[in-house]
């Protein structure tokens, strides 16, 4: 308010026009929101100079125009005004006019229908008598309505779903606004009318019934904004009148126009003041009580209007008197709050000139700004980084409050990560935000290589992690065009003239930037989707991926052959290689003639293939060749057909060869090796090693000593070789005897060999870390071999001697080996995350390859189907996963699941009491009867919702036949009781738990319990159970015990916030906590989070996260020491088994 009397420069600058003030007028096709700023108005009516007499005449004209039109507008408008605004919102302006006139003639009456509709607007029908209006207390009026509130006498038009009042609150924002409009020259500032209007408001806001703080809110809130569209007008006239009285003082005249211009300016001045005044009365009296409402949607409408307010009339609410309403917020229970705070800082912070006032705010709020960024819901998060990058541009943030920011870079939010990607290219790649060192490297700043060199930069704090480097290229990838430029990436990795040198990191980075860049260019993902759903592209986007393919086709075609003998020998650079050629159009090679470019090319990766024995690399030759040899035409095509078949014979020479260096004693790495190239190469397509099949059953029978990586491999192979031999006869017309007796004899030579070393692991309680890797691949071979000729898919076929099922013992020799691999120790398995196949080889690969068995019917489910179930929560989230996927399939064939359920039960107590008797450790006998209620919790969650009363039948076998196994040699098993059964308890009405009640009584009628009163406590404890929730007739409550309803959206973070009294200057009672329900509702949150992290993404168990705690661009040189962030979380994922894409092995999806 201080520089309220001083006249703006920008007005002051401005031409003078025609000398008339501002008039507004109405009529049905012109807009009227006048809500937010004066930019929405003509250019002349905030602004326009005029004499005194023009200033005062507008009103007498529009006196006379309302006195010609008054008897054809009250013909018009018969509707009184709740009428109109739930109505037609056109004839408001119209109605406000007639309204005005009348209140002008007779103030009572009109101030009593403006009053009623006031309160009818709210859902009330009061009366109020003409005559006492003057004497009518605020407080009688609004106790009474709220007893009309108590008795349901009220109706909800704001929130009704009805059509015809769908209107109804656009409506009555504008009723307000059009009123405070046209009594901008008269009733404004009578205060009479508007002080008996606000203080009905401001009561109504603090009542009890939320529609009437609600509707109360609304139009205090608009009275609030309207108010600043006219006190900007009014500042507008007072800045022009003061201009023309300065210029009168310069020609040092004194006369009756300078007495007018000071007249003039003074009565400016008084409204000006006057509106302020009624600005502040509904700050204070509505504002700083509704801010904090418990309904959420009065709380964002509140900050959504002081974001306006201070945007639009900064000289009153540009100070941190009303700033820290917007801090206290960020910390709201309410993500719409928290956005709506966001947003209207956001606002704030695009006007440069704000900044400056907005520096104290900015110190005390800037961390929770931070914080936000990693805020629990998708959207306030996305804003907040939004925000942090305005910050920025402003350079309001050092770069060390930075690193909590760039965890973010890997989130499983696809939105928070590129948010994230924009601010890393804008503050650390093109370095927008710093003047001084976006221009301090001349004209060649913004270079791609420039550019790329930062990247990388970047991408060192990731070498060791590809996953990660990933994760970072995609967030960025979108934002920075560098990449896209392949004649500069190409270049830098030749050392073409460049301007950075790579080290052989930096060169590992740039190829893998290449590698993912020309996939994100063609389209492809390079980051797995949250939601798994196939993407689909419109016409434009796919013809844009095919020039993306055939400008990096040109640019690569020259130059692709010296980056592969470059980097040849290199095993971290060749993948990503080699890679690329299955996202180029290989038809230019033709078109261009450069066929023989082509084929160097497919010989360099033939010399790949043969030169590296590693899966990633392995499996990047075998994809380009078979990709060169299908999509290729002509001349071309027969070339890499040849090139593929010279590559199988290479193999299976240099095969035979290492089995006879093997079998005259020599090292076993190049049989290892070259079986690794011969299992990817199957993976994709049929190799004719018929040759080698018996050589292979040789190794296995003769050699018993070998290394187990190589007996897998041996068995890997045979078992691909047996698919692709069956799948060739399933796909023939005619089926040779010959050809059948010869896939029987492999397949009984495979199963042969996979009994022995079952046998031989299950004998071995314990092997070291490579047994336990071969113990796993002896059971997912045998899964997938049993269900590949699973016996009920050739009954009553030509082909049923292919049919196989196990017989019993050898498939609980399969369970054991499977259970020995369940229960290796934690530390055992993360041993062994850095291996190569481990997606293959760890407990997921083991439970999949079980639970499959079950699905698809290929055993009897009787023994396995109970003995996976009583797995299900000993093993981590993902094991838990699976099963509960198995759960489904076998609810979904209507399966005998309450006997399964029940045996799965039974096994898992068994084990306790095996627990029990083996040791005297009360922590492992506390630990299996944790895992037997967990169990029970989990099973009894599964019949929730509708399921309860599918089955309820099934719920009540569960119950009974416990009962029955409980009591079998009592007391023993009583504590079954207790652990088990109890948890189905309460998916049952009361009626059925008051029968199991009194059956259970009924079995001590004739028993002395008093004998073993320790062995009989779980029985009494049981009993007292179902008492207890037949008098508490909660049988029928939420599914709330055993069961965690998973919530969609991020999981929780852990918050750390602070109180609310963050300005020193200016506390006061109203700065206690948004809300004691907030608090508690900030606690639930917390204990909420461990329960919820198991929703997280596979991303979460890289444990390298906390190098993404120092990720900066160094500007200069040993800038100072990175700071070791918290890891990430780690969540096991449900692995493939590894057969994907080659023979006809289909694994089942659970």
């Amino acid at each position: 308010m201080e520089d309220a009397d001083q006249p703006s420069e920008i007005t002051a600058r401005r031409s003078k026009r025609a000398r008339v003030p501002a008039k507004i007028k109405f009529g049905d096709n012109q807009s009227h929101d006048r809500t937010s700023d004066p930019s929405d108005q003509s250019p002349g009516e905030a602004e326009r100079e005029g004499s005194f007499d023009d200033f005062v005449e507008p009103r007498a004209r529009a006196k006379r125009n309302r006195m010609e039109d008054s008897s054809a507008a009250a013909k018009k408008f018969d509707q009184s005004l709740i009428e109109v605004i739930k109505g037609n919102g056109k004839l408001i302006p119209q109605v406000v006019k007639l309204w005005v006139e009348q209140y002008e003639k007779d103030p009572k009456p009109a101030m009593v229908e403006l009053l009623m509709m006031l309160f009818e607007a709210c859902g009330a029908k009061y009366h109020l008598r003409e005559e006492l209006l003057d004497e009518t207390d605020v407080d009688d009026v609004v106790v009474a309505l709220v007893n009309l509130a108590r008795k349901g006498e009220i109706e909800d038009y704001q929130s009704s779903k009805k059509k015809e009042f769908k209107n109804f609150k656009d409506n009555l924002v504008s009723f307000w606004d059009n009123l405070i409009i046209e009594c901008q020259n008269g009733p404004l500032f009578d205060q009479i009318l508007f002080d008996k209007c606000m203080d009905y408001i401001i009561a109504l806001s603090c009542t009890p019934p939320r529609v009437y703080r609600q509707v109360a809110s609304l139009m205090g809130l608009q009275l609030v904004t309207s108010f600043i569209t006219v006190a900007k007008m009014l500042g507008a006239q007072r800045e022009t009148t003061q201009r023309q009285l300065n210029a009168e003082k310069k020609k040092r005249t004194e006369g009756p126009r300078v007495e007018s211009l000071n007249k003039r300016l003074s009565t400016t001045h008084e409204k000006i003041t006057v509106i302020e005044e009624m600005m502040r009365k509904i700050f204070t009296g509505l504002f700083v009580h509704r801010y904090r409402d418990i309904d959420p949607d009065i709380r964002i409408s509140c900050i959504q209007s002081l974001g306006i307010w201070i945007l639009s009339y900064p000289s009153l609410f540009l100070q941190d008197l009303y700033l820290k309403y917007l801090g206290w917020t960020l910390n709201d229970k309410s993500a719409g709050v928290r956005k709506a705070s966001i947003v209207a800082l956001q606002n704030l912070y695009d006007v440069d000139d704000n900044v400056p006032s907005l520096g104290l705010f900015t110190e005390r709020f800037s961390n929770r700004m931070i914080e936000l960024a990693d805020d629990i819901d998708v959207s306030v998060a996305v804003c907040a980084i939004g925000l942090v990058k305005q910050l920025l541009r402003h350079q309001l943030l050092a770069d060390d409050d930075l690193g909590p920011l760039y965890d973010l870079l890997i989130d499983d939010s696809t939105e928070i990560r590129h948010a994230i990607g924009a601010l890393v290219y804008d503050h650390l790649i093109a370095q927008k935000f710093n003047s001084s060192q976006s221009h301090s490297k001349g004209d060649d700043g913004d270079s791609s290589e420039v550019h790329l060199g930062r990247m990388l930069q970047i991408l060192r704090e990731f070498s060791a992690d590809p996953i990660l480097s990933i994760y970072v290229i995609d967030d960025v990838w979108e934002y920075m065009h560098a990449m896209k430029d392949w004649k500069c990436t190409i270049s830098m990795l030749l050392d073409e003239n460049p301007l950075i040198e790579l080290t052989d990191e930096d060169a590992t980075n740039l190829i893998r930037l290449l590698c993912a860049s020309v996939k994100k260019s063609v389209g492809e993902r390079i980051v797995p989707a949250t939601d798994n759903r196939k993407q689909y592209y419109n016409k434009a986007q796919k013809e844009l991926f095919e020039n993306n393919r055939r400008d990096i086709t040109v640019a690569m075609m020259r130059n692709y052959s010296q980056l592969l003998r470059k980097f040849m020998a290199d095993k971290a650079k060749i993948p990503s290689l080699v890679d690329i050629i299955v996202h180029m159009n290989l038809e230019l090679y033709s078109l261009k003639r450069q066929e023989q470019n082509f084929k160097t090319l497919l010989q360099l990766i033939k010399e790949a293939f043969f030169k590296h024995g590693e899966k990633d690399a392995l499996r990047s030759c075998v994809k380009a060749i078979n990709f060169c040899s299908s999509e290729c035409q002509g001349e071309l095509k027969d070339f890499a057909q040849n090139k593929l078949k010279e590559l199988e014979d290479e193999l299976i020479t240099k095969l035979k060869t290492a089995i006879k260096e093997v079998t005259d004693g020599d090292d076993e790495y190049s049989l290892l090796v070259n079986l690794k190239r011969l299992y990817e190469l199957q993976l994709s397509r049929f190799v004719p090693i018929e040759s080698l099949f018996e050589d292979m059953v040789m190794m296995l029978r003769s050699f018993k000593s070998m290394d187990d990586e190589v007996v897998s491999f041996l068995l890997h192979n045979m078992s691909l070789h047996v698919a692709w031999c069956l799948h060739s006869i399933i796909n023939s017309d005619i089926v040779s005897e010959e050809s059948l007796s010869s896939l029987l004899s492999k397949r009984n030579s495979l199963f042969e060999q996979l009994e022995h070393f079952l046998d031989a692991h299950t004998e071995v309680q314990e092997e070291g870390k490579r047994g336990n890797q071969s113990a796993c691949r002896v059971c997912t071979i045998l899964a997938q071999t049993w269900c590949l000729f699973k016996k009920s898919k050739f009954s009553s076929t030509k082909l049923e001697s292919l049919g196989y099922c196990p017989d019993s013992s050898v498939l609980q020799k399969f369970w054991k080996l499977c259970e020995q691999q369940l229960n290796i120790s934690d530390e055992t398995e993360e041993d062994d995350v850095n291996h190569e196949y481990v997606e293959e080889t760890n407990r997921d690969a083991v439970m999949i390859a079980a639970a499959m068995l079950v699905a698809t019917d290929v055993v009897p489910k009787e023994y396995l189907g109970p003995e996976i179930i009583s797995h299900f929560v000993m093993h981590g989230t993902s094991v838990a996963e699976i099963v509960k996927n198995l759960i489904a399939v076998l609810k979904k064939k209507d399966d005998d699941v309450h006997n399964i359920f029940l045996e799965a039960m039974r096994r898992a107590y068994h084990r306790h009491l095996l627990e029990l008797s083996r040791s005297d450790d009360t922590s492992l006998a506390s630990k299996s009867v944790k895992d037997c209620k967990d169990l029970a919790a989990r099973l009894s969650a599964t019949f929730m919702g509708a399921a309860r009363n599918k089955h309820r039948v099934d719920i009540l076998r569960i119950i009974k036949d416990g009962i029955d196994y409980a009591f079998v040699d009592a007391p023993k098993h009583l504590s079954f009781l207790e652990v088990a059964v109890l948890h189905f308890l309460s998916r049952l009405p009361t009626p059925d738990i008051l029968e199991i009640l009194k059956g259970v009584q009924k079995r001590t009628e004739n028993v002395n319990t008093d004998e073993d009163p320790s062995g009989w406590r779980p029985y009494y404890t049981f009993i007292d159970s179902l008492r207890e929730k037949c008098s508490k007739n909660d049988g029928f409550q939420d599914e709330k015990e055993g069961a965690t309803v998973r919530r969609r959206g991020r999981p929780r973070k852990r918050r750390n916030i602070q109180g609310k009294k963050l300005f020193d200057d200016h506390s006061s009672s109203e700065e206690d906590s948004i809300s004691a329900s907030d608090e508690d509702a900030r606690g639930d949150e917390e204990r909420q989070v461990e329960e919820e992290e198991e929703e997280a993404p596979l991303i979460h168990s890289i444990r390298s996260s906390a190098k993404l705690r120092s990720l900066r661009v160094s500007r200069e040189e040993n800038k100072g020491q990175t700071n070791p962030g918290d890891s990430g979380r780690v969540t096991d994922t449900v692995a493939a088994s590894g057969t994907s894409g080659g023979p006809p092995i289909n694994a089942v999806q659970l």
